[in-house]
C-alpha cells in the first residue's frame, strides 16, 4: 500500500554554529566583578582602615574594646595593650580586641 502514498522524509538541519565560550561564562565573569565590588573590596578597605587604627594606637588613647568596654591605653606592647576601664582597675587585652579611637575626654 506504500505505492500509492508517497513517503514524506524530513530534511536534515543546517549545522548549528558551535556558541562562543566567553558568551558562556559571560554570566559568571559578571557575577565575580559584581562580588568583588559588593562584598570582598569594601571588607579590604576596612580591614586596612582597622590595621592603620590600630598602628597608630598611643598611650593615653580613649579606646573601645570589641566587647563594649571603654578605657583608656596605660601601656602598649607588640600585640597587647594594657587597658585602665575605671581608676585602680586594669585588664590586658590583644590590640585586636579594640574596635573603635574614641575622642578625648569621651570617658568623663
Amino acid at each position: 500500500m506504500d505505492f500509492l502514498i508517497s513517503s514524506a522524509y524530513a530534511q536534515a538541519a543546517p549545522g548549528a554554529a558551535p556558541p562562543n565560550p566567553l558568551m558562556s561564562f559571560l554570566p559568571l565573569i559578571i557575577l565575580f566583578g559584581i562580588f568583588y565590588f559588593m562584598l570582598i573590596r569594601p571588607q579590604m578597605k576596612r580591614a586596612k582602615e582597622q590595621r592603620a587604627m590600630i598602628a597608630a594606637l598611643a598611650k593615653g588613647d580613649e579606646v573601645l574594646t570589641n566587647g563594649g568596654l571603654l578605657g583608656r591605653i596605660e601601656d602598649l606592647a607588640e600585640s597587647h595593650v594594657t587597658l585602665e576601664i575605671a581608676p585602680g582597675v586594669s585588664v590586658k587585652l590583644q590590640k585586636q580586641a579594640i574596635a573603635a579611637v574614641l575622642p578625648k575626654g569621651t570617658l568623663k
